[in-house]
């Protein structure tokens, strides 16, 4: 696919919508300073691509501007089947859409699809194989997903440019046999094959080396003397026939020849446009004369049509005349009407004012009995309510009795506790002794159990008396402490036991209750105080005594204002349309005055036009304009005949300028080449005297017999590297396959930066493993950061070329890919994208406006673009 045309809206700073337009098959430029948006259509363009319409992930939300929006991005691709609009808009209304010539072939999940298939799965451009993003230039950069991205459509394009998919495995163990052979190898060679410094075989290399560059160096300069010869003797004849005097004459003459030439070409279209102008005066006269007969025709029109006009506007304003004074007897019997019910309304007014002063006086009467019997009721309550309050302030209150109940309980807990814890006295009786045992002067009964807490005295009849303490720890004091407790709490209160405590206590309780109650009621009966009932009493007035003037019911009063009020509105209403009227018949008056005003005013103006046109007979006007249109077509003939024999005006001037350019040609190259053949007579004569031609042939005697010792050397050396690289050779054969068609693509590219540089592959992560150049290997991640970016963006161009050859071409798009480049290696960079731009479209997106300058190609601009709608997808 090839982009067309981008643009973009609601995407960042874009807040307003801009679009890119004019992108050309090869390579494009759009050199734009820092913070104008390059990235951030590059990030739209991978969004289209790459992330669903209808998803909102960090990379999406991130795109949103500051003001809201929902980010919009529309693009316009070519593909082997036509022209397409793709679109996209994500967060708010999301929608995915693909148009072809207008019309809507895919949207929502079908377009997604559809866009799928033409970026081939992340093969091309969203995934970083061919779209470098800034600051992503080195190609194993960017996160774990784009650099797996990135590895499986390497590996995918690979395998489909190779026709097949083959297990590359490491190398094989290596048996005595090898080991043997690396041995004897290490006299002549190192461990990576290359000769030993020292060795025999190096010796022989350097020396090889040394003559074969003298040789070269001898050889371009014996082929210097010899294209220098050819030069010369070129430049001899050339010069020859440049001095030629025939040829000389011949340049001369073609240059006066078109000299005249163009001379009377000139002459002639000057004739032409004087019979131009003299074309132009006759349209110019006939033009008038049409102009005079039509102006005639329109005056006579307007003066009747004037005079039809006044004579129904004088009938219009007759008319208008009598309806106005008709208007104005009917407004002067609504007024009329309107006083008398005016009248009549005052009337029924002051009866509804007595009928009113009555109810009110009746309703005092009643406000006052109603005060007066709530305060008397307000009065006994808050007597009630100061008797209860005394009595709800005597006794001990609901908490003081909740207190008391605690600590009786505590006493009782206590004593229940001493109890269980106490030695105990078992009586039992034998059958006719009971009650013989007495305590305090009570007969004790049978089967009791006596807790023996303190010292007991008991009296056994017949016995005697017998005391029983107890041993052991004995009571603790917790019983006492607890009854000291609640005795303390009763002194506090005033009481002398708990169930006075309790019976004083319900006292109080009745006494809140009856307080509580007679409060609400006072409240109910007097809210804002007894001060105030006396107030609002005090405040309304005594009603009148009663008379009995013969006023109507206050029913009856209202209903008389009302239909007098009635009266009223009907009779305004009827002068407000009496006024209406009037006014409406004023206007049209004053209108139909106007009009017969204009009317006359029309009819004076026609009447002067006509008088001002200059009579003429309809046969004197004919005659002159039959003799305008014949002087017209006199001067078209004229006219027509002197262009259909005018030489044409720009091929005189042509031959002119190639006559006028050859003589400047001819002297600038004799010039030129007399300058020449005084440089090539001295190189020659230098290079002559130096016997160049022997020294070359000595040296290639020499270089003979050298390589001849290089090559019995090289070939026992070969015999021994045999047997490694026979083990190793299945596995380099397969990679090399492998790697072939991008080794292809890449060496034409490496060329322009390094001549005779390989790169070796990583069989894992297919990338550029080591640089091979000047003999040297370097590992990639130890380079420079500008060769590293060098080589990453060679290696995409390679990619894009295989894509292209594979029937799935994509463009390559770079953000700022080349910034730590210097300036001899841009140019070449620069070159590499030439060269590539003939098979691949190429986007360069950068902010160094100065270094780029020289980069060529389809200059781009983002310019505003100017919707129709609110939406990129509404277009």
């Amino acid at each position: 696919m090839k982009l067309r045309r981008i643009a973009v809206h609601n995407l960042r700073r874009f807040t307003s919508p801009v679009e890119i337009t004019g992108l050309s098959e090869g390579l494009n430029v759009l050199a734009a300073p820092n913070e104008q948006g390059k990235s951030t259509l590059f990030d739209g363009l991978q969004a289209l691509f790459r992330y669903p319409h209808s998803g909102k992930p960090r990379e999406i939300t991130a795109l949103r501007p500051h003001a809201g929006g929902a980010p919009e991005v529309l693009v316009e691709v070519e593909t082997d089947e036509g022209v397409f609009t793709v679109a996209k808009r994500w967060i708010s209304k999301p929608r995915a859409t693909v148009l072809r010539d207008g019309r809507l072939i895919a949207q929502a999940d079908e377009a997604e699809a559809w866009i799928s298939r033409l970026s081939a799965a992340d093969a091309g451009g969203p995934s970083g194989l061919l779209w470098v993003r800034q600051g992503l230039t080195v190609l194993s950069e960017g996160t774990r997903k784009d650099q797996d991205l990135q590895r499986d459509a390497r590996r995918d394009l690979l395998s489909s440019v190779t026709g097949e998919v083959e297990a590359m495995t490491g190398g094989q163990r290596m048996d005595a046999a090898l080991k043997r052979c690396r041995a004897e190898l290490e006299n002549y060679a190192t461990a990576t094959g290359r000769p030993r410094t020292g060795g025999p075989w190096k010796t022989a290399q350097d020396r090889v080396e040394a003559l074969r560059t003298q040789h070269e160096d001898m050889a371009q300069t014996v082929a210097a003397l010899q294209d220098d010869l050819s030069a010369r003797k070129r430049a001899r004849a050339d010069l020859v026939d440049l001095t030629d005097p025939d040829a000389t004459v011949r340049r001369k003459s073609r240059l006066a020849e078109a000299t005249a030439a163009f001379a009377a070409a000139e002459r002639h279209a000057a004739r032409i446009d004087t019979l131009t102008r003299a074309v132009d005066t006759a349209q110019l006269q006939l033009n008038s004369l049409l102009t005079r007969k039509t102006a005639q025709a329109e005056a006579r029109a307007e003066t009747a049509e004037a005079t039809q006009q006044a004579l129904a506007a004088r009938k219009r304003r007759g008319s208008a005349d009598q309806t106005q004074a008709e208007a104005q007897a009917n407004a002067q019997t609504a007024r009329d009407t309107l006083t008398t019910a005016r009248a009549t309304l005052a009337a029924a007014e002051r009866d509804l004012q007595s009928a009113q002063n009555a109810e009110r006086a009746k309703e005092t009467s009643r406000q006052r009995a109603d005060l007066t019997d709530r305060l008397t009721k307000a009065e006994v309550l808050r007597d009630t309510a100061d008797t209860a309050r005394a009595a709800a302030t005597t006794g001990p209150t609901a908490e003081h009795l909740k207190a008391l109940e605690r600590k009786a309980a505590a006493v009782e807990q206590a004593r229940a506790l001493r109890a269980a814890s106490a030695a105990r006295l078992e009586i039992a009786y034998e059958p006719g002794r009971e009650g013989s045992i007495h305590r305090d002067g009570t007969a004790l009964p049978g089967s009791t159990s006596l807790p023996l807490i303190s010292a007991t005295d008991l009296r056994i009849e017949g016995v005697g008396q017998l005391r029983f303490t107890p041993g052991g720890k004995g009571d603790d004091g917790s019983v006492d402490a607890a009854q000291d407790a609640l005795d303390g709490a009763l002194r506090s209160l005033g009481v002398g036991d708990i169930a006075s405590a309790r019976t004083q206590a319900d006292t109080r309780a009745r006494a809140e209750r009856a307080l509580a109650e007679a409060t609400a009621a006072l409240k109910a009966h007097a809210p804002k105080g007894l001060d105030a009932l006396h107030d609002a009493l005090a405040a309304l007035p005594v009603p009148p005594a009663e008379d009995t003037p013969n006023l109507l019911p206050l029913v009856e009063a209202k209903l008389a204002r009302d239909a007098a009020e009635s009266s009223r509105i009907e009779a305004e209403t009827a002068l407000e349309t009496a006024r209406d009227r009037l006014d409406l018949a004023r206007t049209e008056a004053a209108r139909a005055q106007a009009a017969a005003q204009a009317a006359e005013d029309r009819l004076t103006r026609a009447n002067a036009a006509l008088s001002r046109i200059e009579p003429i007979s309809d046969a004197e006007l004919a005659a002159e304009l039959a003799q305008a249109e014949a002087a017209l077509t006199d001067a078209q003939t004229v006219c027509a005949s002197a262009k259909a024999e005018a030489p044409d005006l720009e091929s005189t001037r042509a031959a002119l300028t190639r006559a006028q350019s050859a003589e400047r040609a001819a002297e600038d190259n004799i010039a030129r080449l007399t300058v020449d053949l005084a440089r090539l007579d001295e190189r020659v004569r230098r290079n002559a005297d130096g016997a160049v031609e022997e020294r070359l042939e000595d040296l290639a005697q020499d270089l003979k017999a050298a390589e001849a010792d290089l090559t019995r050397m090289s070939r026992e050396v070969a015999v021994l590297q045999r047997l490694a690289a026979a083990l190793e050779a299945a596995r380099i054969a397969a990679r090399d396959r492998y790697f072939t068609p991008v080794a292809n693509a890449l060496r034409p590219l490496l060329q322009l930066l390094w001549p005779e540089a390989q790169l070796e592959w990583d069989d894992t992560d297919l990338l550029p493993r080591h640089l091979i150049r000047d003999g040297r290997e370097e590992t990639v991640d130890i380079l420079s950061g500008g060769t590293q970016e060098q080589l990453a963006l060679l290696v995409r161009l390679a990619f894009a070329r295989l894509l292209a050859q594979d029937g799935r071409a994509a463009p390559v798009i770079l953000d700022d890919a080349l910034v730590y480049t210097d300036d001899d290696r841009i140019e070449r960079m620069f070159d590499a994208l030439h060269r590539q731009a003939a098979d691949v479209q190429i986007i360069v997106l950068t902010c160094r406006q100065r270094a780029f300058r020289d980069l060529g190609g389809q200059q781009l601009s983002i310019r505003p673009l100017f919707l129709t709608s609110d939406s990129l997808l509404d277009m």
